[in-house]
């Protein structure tokens, strides 16, 4: 859950209510994506401030991992492919990002689709083959 500012906040439901569990706090700026995968438990954000974090649960943190976009636009939307094992971003670059983490370096790297849209990218989404992805832009009616 994005408040609509800075953090993240994880909720768990317990009989009756729900009570706040975490809250992940690293972005400048508001939190315009999240993401979490389901067979490996991390968490990805992305944020205006042009940067995306992983999060992974140790114990009872959460820590987070910078990932450096490259990007000169907020970044808007976020999803992790079918395996898991990469992530693709939407900004307001009018381009994708995809990361995917590198096991020698101990860290995340992105590569940008050079392929331009005429839009903010909004939407990312991967086909089940893990390789392909879609996206969709927000245009302007006037």
């Amino acid at each position: 859950f994005c408040p609509n500012t800075t953090e993240v906040h994880i909720y768990k439901f317990f009989t009756d209510k729900w009570e706040k569990l975490h809250v992940l706090a690293k972005h400048d700026q508001i939190v315009s994506g999240i993401d979490w995968s389901r067979s490996s438990n991390k968490i990805v954000t992305v944020s205006h401030d042009r940067n995306s974090y992983v999060w992974t649960q140790e114990g009872q943190d959460w820590v987070p991992t910078l990932v450096i976009l490259k990007l000169n636009r907020a970044a808007l939307c976020v999803h992790w492919s079918p395996k898991e094992n990469k992530f693709a971003v939407g900004s307001g670059a009018k381009s994708v990002s995809i990361c995917y983490y590198e096991q020698e370096n101990n860290w995340w790297i992105s590569k940008v689709i050079r392929k331009k849209h005429e839009s903010s990218v909004t939407s990312v989404a991967w086909h089940p083959n893990n390789v392909s992805i879609i996206s969709c832009l927000s245009l302007e009616v006037i």
